[in-house]
């Protein structure tokens, strides 16, 4: 399944400094029965979110009107817990295309790389200096840079760079996923089996 294509998202930003957000937090289980990716970010985040009545609970961020924005900044150790690929889901689907942590859950990580999240692993200092930008200015702006590995927080110019593996950078920008990536090389695949005596 193709997704946007990333490669610089410059956005505000939704601050969520709790650490140990867990997949089950993200997404819980009950909500884990449609096999498609779509639907699952109504309920992101759904017992933090709403009341048992279903109506939103005033003091959670995602309900707060001054915040919104494509980025997710998370405090430490996001996406731990279970392996579901659900959580990417639901963030990709609610319209985040960015977390940001100062540590990711490996499994989370790779999920997210799959369906074109990225996710920025940040020193705790640059992730602290995020956190209060955006609490001195609801609207401040980050800016990521895929192609130079790099995230700026525009009001103050200051800036990180972070790693990612380089086939998922290559499939990010391009908006692959694995088996658009073999699609593109279709061609090569056929020449090199044409080639073949066997």
């Amino acid at each position: 399944m193709a997704y946007d294509k990333f490669t610089v998202l410059t956005s505000s930003a939704v601050p969520m400094p709790i650490e140990n957000v867990d997949t089950d937090q993200i997404i819980p289980a009950r909500f884990l029965k449609a096999t498609e990716r779509k639907g699952f970010g109504d309920n992101l985040f759904r017992d933090w979110r709403y009341n048992a009545d279903g109506t939103p609970k005033q003091d959670f961020v995602l309900n707060n009107p001054i915040y919104s924005g494509k980025i997710l900044v998370g405090g430490k150790n996001f996406g731990s817990g279970s392996s579901r690929e659900h959580a990417a889901w639901a963030i990709y689907d609610y319209g985040f295309r960015c977390v940001v942590s100062s540590f990711f859950a490996d499994i989370f990580k790779n999920n997210s790389l799959n369906i074109g999240i990225l996710p920025v692993q940040v020193s705790p200092d640059f992730l602290d200096k995020i956190f209060r930008a955006i609490e001195a200015d609801p609207k401040a702006e980050l800016e990521v840079n895929l192609p130079e590995q790099t995230i700026t927080i525009l009001a103050t110019g200051e800036q990180e760079t972070f790693d990612i593996n380089g086939y998922k950078k290559h499939n990010m920008i391009n908006g692959f996923d694995d088996i658009d990536y073999l699609q593109a090389m279709k061609e090569e695949i056929q020449d090199f089996q044409a080639a073949r005596p066997f």
